[in-house]
């Protein structure tokens, strides 16, 4: 996927966050790209017609006129910290 959306010139990825499944792709795309973690809550919220085949889209036309803001994650080294000292000894 990584491969494909930099050889297509995509620059900017916007995902929602479910659950931890936003993690493994997140984590892969930020080393080429700019990701922005959607909220969930925050784009139902937006006015508008949503179904789950065109969520892609909805995204993509959500983000293109600025009606979304990007929820924060923590650089890499912030993370691995707190992954360690999250699941340390006990």
């Amino acid at each position: 996927m990584r491969a494909w959306l930099v050889e297509a010139g995509v620059t900017i990825a916007a995902m929602e966050s479910t659950s931890t499944y936003w993690k493994p792709p997140f984590y892969c795309l930020e080393e080429v790209m700019e990701v922005w973690l959607l909220n969930s809550a925050h784009m139902k919220a937006v006015p508008g017609r949503k179904s789950d085949v065109r969520d892609a889209e909805w995204i993509a036309q959500l983000r293109e006129h600025g009606l979304l803001t990007a929820s924060f994650v923590p650089p890499p080294p912030i993370r691995q910290l707190r992954m360690l000292t999250r699941y340390g000894c006990s």
